[in-house]
Order: structure tokens, then sequence, then C-alpha cells
């Protein structure tokens, strides 16, 4: 029986991340996503002309009971980030995720003037395209956000999470900026179309925004997950718009802090908590992957080199 291609009416939004000094950057390269003109890896339907890209994540601060099993195999480095962002980068990876965890009221609740010193630092120790996440506290992340937009001017960085609660603060600030946001909500498909809409409504580009619908780990809302995005892509090439933006996956803060990761009590899970907190980290990515997303943010060196590995295999 012969194949029928599959008629798409549109295509996902192409977005840059990073620029060089020729485009008034410091970054050595630019990250293309986007573009695809059909679901995940199906070439023979439509052109999918810039592959997913994999970012190595690197928290400011770590405190040891977040990812404990992570903590204790890298001890030596997590205490200082732009060490742990050099060693990172020999692994690969194809951009830089800094988290700003120290800045959560509930962490070190470190200020702008602690970033004043820090984000100049990252973009001196790394030439590699950021993105660059808040704290992750709805009220902290709008009074540091627009903030470290103005300290990364020029770089074209992606800036995250912009929410329903703060979007309105982070938004306005970045429109004289040229970095793309991530703007997040929960696992609804609705949720998301109308916090997209909400965001360009105040004037910012549908094209510069990237979708993050919360990551569900392996075995901790995956499923629900990967369907979630899976109806937005196929929402996007049907001719939706307002759902055509790229998609993140932040695997590795839902991998590492799972009780599959750090349990040395189950020996039936396998004895090295770290192999066994790799593969966890590897199969959650690549099923994201399939779904159809465009960022993955992975921690582990291994899991870093392991993934782009299998997607250059299947690009």
């Amino acid at each position: 029986m012969e194949y029928v291609k599959e008629k798409w009416s549109t295509e996902v939004f192409s977005l840059v991340i990073g620029a060089t000094k020729d485009n008034g950057g410091t970054r050595n390269k630019v990250l293309k996503i986007g573009g695809q003109k059909t679901l995940a890896f199906l070439k023979f339907e439509g052109e999918t002309p810039n592959k997913p890209i994999v970012l190595a994540e690197v928290l400011d601060f770590l405190p040891e009971d977040l990812w404990p099993t992570f903590y204790k195999k890298f001890e030596n480095i997590v205490k200082e980030p732009l060490l742990w962002i050099k060693e990172i980068e020999s692994s690969n990876p194809d951009g830089i995720c800094i988290r700003l965890l120290s800045c959560h009221p509930d962490m070190k609740n470190n200020s702008k003037e602690y970033l004043k010193k820090f984000i100049p630092e990252v973009l001196k120790t790394t030439k590699l395209p950021l993105i660059i996440l808040g704290s992750g506290h709805i009220e902290k992340d709008a009074e540091i956000l627009p903030f470290v937009a103005e300290l990364t001017k020029g770089e074209k960085i992606l800036l995250g999470m912009a929410v329903k609660e703060n979007y309105k603060t982070i938004i306005s600030s970045l429109i004289n900026f040229d970095h793309s946001i991530i703007v997040e909500t929960p696992l609804d498909i609705n949720l998301a179309k109308q916090l997209n809409i909400l965001v360009t409504d105040l004037g910012f580009p549908l094209d510069r925004i990237v979708m993050h619908h919360t990551t569900g780990g392996l075995g901790y809302g995956f499923e629900y997950c990967y369907s979630i995005i899976e109806r937005c892509r196929l929402a996007a090439l049907q001719g939706d718009k307002v759902m055509s933006t790229p998609i993140i996956n932040l695997i590795s803060e839902e991998t590492w802090k799972t009780k599959e990761a750090k349990s040395a009590e189950d020996l039936s899970w396998g004895e090295d908590e770290i192999k066994r907190a790799i593969i966890w980290e590897i199969t959650t990515a690549l099923g994201y992957l399939h779904a159809g997303t465009d960022i993955l943010v992975l921690a582990h060196p291994e899991s870093i080199r392991k993934v782009k590995s299998i997607i250059d295999q299947i690009e």
C-alpha cells in the first residue's frame, strides 16, 4: 500500500538563541530551532531544517538535598558555578542554561547586586549561547529577570520563566531587547494558548516565544506532558499560529530529584544510583524528543553526550 503524505497547512516558528560579534553579541555561535513542517523525525513528510538542541543546566546554587546523587558525584565543581560551566563545556552541549536558584527567597535571596557581578562573569566564562532562568519564585523573578535582560543586552538570550502571575512585568521590560522568552503554564493546552495570546497582546512577537508546559519526569507525569506537547505540535501544523512556537523541556530538574535517582535502598533498581539516574535522564529526554520538543536541558555530561549522539544519528 502506497504511503500518502500528510498535508500540513503551516509550520513551527523559527527562533534564534545567541548573537555573535557580527550581530552585536559575544557568543561564538547561534542556535536555530523550530521551522518544522512536520512531526518529529518524519522528514519524508516535510522539512525539518533545525534539529533539537541540548543545553547543559548549571545552578548558581545547588543545595545538597536537592540533587543529592548528583551533588555527591560532582561536589568539587557544583559549589562554584563558573567552574561548573567550564567543566560541563567538555561534554559539548549546544549551549548553557543558568538557573538563578540562589535568588529564591527560601535559598540565599540574592539580589540585583549579586547579579551585577555574577552575570558578567558568566558571559566571560562561556561563549556558548545562553538560557537564563529565574529562581522559580513569582515575585522575585519579576524583579530579577528584567535586570538580567539589561545585563545581557545584545546577546539574544532565552529568558524564563514568564507565568500568568508575572508575565506583564517581565514582558514589558523585554520589549526593547532582542531576547526571547519562555512562557510556562500547567499541563493544559488551553492555558498555554491563552498565555501566548496575553503575551502577544502586550506587543511581544509570537516568533520569540518558547513554550514550557512544565516537564513531567519519567514515571512522574511524563505521559500527560508528552500528549500535551504532541497536541500543541499537531495544532501548529494544522494552522494554529498561536501554537506554532518552539517547546522546551527541563529534563534535569525532573530527573535528579526523583527517588529512583537518589535512593540506595532498593537494590533491585541497580546498585549504582548515578548510572540509574543517567538512564532515567536519557530515557526521559528521548521520550520528549519524539513528542516534538525543540530544546532539552540536561545535567549529567554522559546524558548530554548520549542524547546529542542519538539526535545526530536520527537526523
